[in-house]
């Protein structure tokens, strides 16, 4: 059976590896939620010798981490630009990571291929949530193990995200589900249903308070987050780029948890 794919989907997907290639997001990732991917694998646990998958990978935060553990790991990422950063930390580590170039909505590995599958902050960002699901469910082999952890909607991050997207030039195509529904237990419930993977779920804050004040951060976020980066350019040009940065200046004063939902499963 041909599937047939939504209209300006690839277009889409295009956008999304070039907003994560802008910047510099190896430097955004160590310095606001590296600690999460070892927090990650320890409450999975990861086993000597076991096959591990790293979901839109990026630079390897909790790719690395399960190598330690002794995984055999692949990460796999949309944004290949990533990967030089996460082989140079890879290799501080002293550990190896497979890295390949992939959709988190046709994972190129056969079905069963992984005895635990992962990802931090990076799933979430597919557009169509439940072709990646069932994805993340395929590749699990019978009696594996599912962690995931996502912003939830109730964090600063969910609030930075709703503020980057009420300045967003147009509204993101129909089939683009919000990323930060995967935040809530509701909805990763019904993303899993019917895949034969049972779910608990913890919530988690990031600890870390990485800048000194509002200000810094948002000068910090606008040289290296991508999704900012590309936000800016155009608003820089219609005179609306002032409004948004005193606003995240605002929300990062307010000093907001930085919380995330751990989604853990296992598969039957």
């Amino acid at each position: 059976m041909t599937i047939v794919e939504p209209a300006g989907l690839a277009e889409f997907k295009q956008r999304i590896r070039a907003t994560w290639a802008a910047g510099d997001f190896p430097a955004v990732a160590q310095r606001t939620l590296w600690e999460v991917g070892q927090r990650l694998v320890r409450r999975v646990g990861i086993g000597a010798g076991e096959d591990v998958l790293d979901v839109a990978c990026g630079t390897g935060n909790v790719a690395i981490r399960a190598a330690q553990a002794g995984g055999r790991v692949v990460g796999v990422d949309l944004t290949p630009e990533l990967f030089p950063a996460g082989r140079e930390l890879a290799d501080q580590a002293g550990v190896r990571i497979d890295w390949t170039e992939g959709d988190a909505e046709a994972l190129p590995f056969g079905d069963d291929s992984f005895d635990v599958v992962l990802s931090t902050f990076g799933v979430m960002f597919a557009p169509r949530h439940d072709v990646a699901a069932s994805e993340l469910a395929r590749v699990l082999r019978p009696g594996g193990r599912l962690g995931l952890c996502n912003w939830t909607p109730e964090g600063i991050q969910g609030s930075l995200f709703r503020t980057l997207g009420a300045y967003l030039p147009s509204a993101p195509p129909t089939f683009a589900q919000p990323p930060l529904a995967w935040g809530t237990e509701d909805h990763v419930r019904h993303l899993f249903a019917g895949t034969g993977i049972h779910l608990e779920f913890e919530r988690d804050t990031v600890t870390d308070e990485p800048f000194a004040n509002g200000a810094e951060a948002v000068e910090f976020m606008a040289q290296n987050f991508g999704p900012m980066i590309m936000l800016r350019r155009p608003l820089e040009a219609t005179g609306r780029w002032a409004d948004l940065r005193q606003e995240l200046a605002d929300l990062y004063d307010r000093r907001e948890p930085a919380e995330y939902l751990i989604v853990l499963g296992r598969k039957s």
